[in-house]
C-alpha cells in the first residue's frame, strides 16, 4: 500500500557525502538533524558517523576507515 503524501516528516536527517583517508567515499550518510547547528557546526555529524562506522567494522571484522572530509548534500562550497 502506498503512503500518503506528506506522511514522512522532512527535515528529520540530514546527508553528508563523506571521503575517507583511502580515497574511497561514501554517499548520503544520514545524521539525526537535531545534533547539527549551534556553535558545533558539521562536527557533530564527524563523531556521529565515526560511531556508526567502528559500529560497521566489528561486525565485519575490518578496521574502521578514517575520515578525511565531509561534505553536506546540498551545501554550498565556500
Amino acid at each position: 500500500m502506498a503512503k500518503k503524501p506528506g506522511s514522512n516528516p522532512k527535515g528529520e536527517f540530514a546527508f553528508f557525502n563523506v571521503t575517507y583517508e583511502d580515497g574511497s567515499q561514501r554517499s548520503n550518510r544520514r545524521v539525526p538533524a537535531e545534533l547539527l547547528g549551534g556553535l558545533d557546526g558539521d562536527e557533530p555529524a564527524r563523531g556521529f558517523i565515526m560511531e556508526q562506522d567502528r559500529d560497521i567494522a566489528e561486525k565485519s571484522g575490518r578496521p574502521p576507515l578514517q575520515i578525511k572530509s565531509l561534505e553536506g548534500v546540498g551545501a554550498k562550497n565556500k
